[in-house]
């Protein structure tokens, strides 16, 4: 038997996780820009909403529709304490000055992609969604053997998930253009630098593949 991640999902098999994709990072009102001036908004984070609302967040609808009509599994993870004062996050979010406070707005998935029904939301307190969350767990009991990834930031949580999730035996899945970084120099390096991890496919070749599924 020949060993490989090109495999097309099994739906049955399958889910769907949006990383991030909530109103602290993927807003322009979150508290993750909160106190920048215009100016400095623009200058930093200018090209990243550019391409969020014109292509990356029209993907991700593109590729959460095509889930749900295939009957893949849908799930979201957001950065969201279990507190209200961050004293459970990470270290690496204390130092960074990440705390999105439990049931906050901006620990929401923003509005463009909101869960329906029952679909599972996980808040985590670092890096990967699989460290401090019991994903893990919930897959299996799920039934899941292939894991598709899209959301943010490439090269930071998206990159986390990917190479855990690798780790402990899931096929994975990214979907190229519906992953977001701040540069398309970092997108591009990210992508490079994770593809032995994983089947990189885009949002057009994954919706044909699950229109064929």
């Amino acid at each position: 038997m020949t060993l490989t991640r090109d495999l097309p999902l099994i739906p049955a098999q399958s889910a769907l996780l949006f990383i991030d994709v909530q109103n602290f990072s993927a807003h322009r009102k979150g508290a993750e820009f909160d106190g920048l001036d215009p100016a400095e908004f623009d200058a930093k984070y200018g090209w990243y909403f550019d391409q969020l609302d014109s292509r990356v967040i029209p993907n991700m609808q593109a590729v959460q529709a095509a889930c749900r009509a295939a009957g893949v599994e849908v799930m979201y993870t957001t950065i969201e304490s279990l507190t209200l004062d961050g004293r459970d996050r990470s270290l690496d979010y204390k130092i960074t000055g990440f705390n999105v406070p439990k049931g906050s707005w901006d620990g929401k998935v923003i509005d463009q992609i909101a869960p329906e029904g029952d679909e599972i939301v996980l808040p985590k307190g670092s890096s990967s969604v699989f460290v401090s969350t019991h994903i893990d767990y919930v897959l299996r009991n799920l039934g899941v053997r292939q894991l598709v990834i899209s959301g943010l930031i490439t090269d930071q949580c998206v990159e986390s998930a990917i190479r855990d999730a690798c780790d402990l035996g899931y096929l994975v899945t990214q979907v190229s253009d519906a992953c977001l970084t701040y540069s398309q120099a970092r997108h591009d390096n990210s992508l490079s630098a994770i593809k032995g991890y994983c089947r990189q496919v885009t949002t057009q070749e994954l919706v044909a593949e699950l229109a064929r599924a």
